[in-house]
């Protein structure tokens, strides 16, 4: 069953990625192209995951986190760009790990977008988020993270790539998309929004990051959350 599954989703991906290049090439309309590339490199991320034996608390907890990173942005939606999300992303795979941060990430942002609207930005912005959350886990042993000041530069780096991965997507959906100019003119006026971003980080990180990393970090060991197996043998 496990290998016919596996054979529909390749079925399935392959021809959705078909569809999306003839699109490209007969109509030169690249959104569809753009969602099914980000969907297609978020599906291995959400097939490894998937794989882990995880227990119904574990699955809570990520589900928690993710539902606090995707009311922030929520409520914070009158402030353009400066949202608690990308913070909590952080925090979150800092303690549980890059797969828990990228999963945190990613429904986060299809979840807010239940309320925020939903459109063919969606599957890049769970990209983005998702790599905000990975790429924190993959730092997450390093002293440079486990210092305020490395994770507030973490956060201000991070604000300024979410904007530049999300201008690609702005792009695609323009005329002449690939022309130089309107690349810097996107960028350019991106700037305000990506450091609004930035500074959020870096202020939510540097008051708060290291408290919510100390606190998730006694409930993962009171409950043994998301540990390996190994380890709680």
């Amino acid at each position: 069953m496990e290998k016919r599954n596996r054979a529909i989703l390749i079925v399935a991906m392959t021809l959705a990625a078909g569809l999306a290049v003839a699109s490209a090439i007969w109509d030169g309309h690249y959104l569809l192209l753009s969602a099914v590339a980000m969907t297609l490199a978020m599906t291995p991320l959400f097939v490894r995951f998937e794989r882990r034996r995880l227990e119904p608390r574990e699955i809570a907890m990520l589900a928690a986190l993710a539902a606090v990173a995707a009311l922030g942005r929520i409520a914070f939606a009158p402030l353009p760009s400066f949202k608690p999300t990308s913070f909590v992303v952080i925090v979150a795979a800092l303690v549980f790990g890059s797969e828990a941060g990228f999963i945190v990430g990613a429904v986060a942002a299809l979840a807010s977008n239940l309320f925020l609207g939903q459109g063919p930005w969606t599957p890049w912005q769970m990209f983005a988020w998702g790599m905000v959350g990975a790429s924190a886990g993959w730092l997450r042993h390093t002293r440079f993270m486990k210092s305020r000041i490395g994770l507030c530069a973490f956060g201000l780096v991070w604000g300024f790539l979410f904007g530049w991965i999300m201008n690609v997507w702005s792009l695609l959906s323009l005329p002449d998309a690939f022309g130089w100019k309107l690349v810097l003119i996107t960028y350019a006026q991106s700037f305000y929004f990506d450091l609004a971003h930035a500074a959020a980080n870096v202020l939510f990180l540097g008051f708060f990051g290291l408290s919510w990393v100390r606190l998730l970090e006694r409930i993962r060991k009171k409950y043994g959350l998301l540990e390996s197996r190994s380890a709680r043998r």
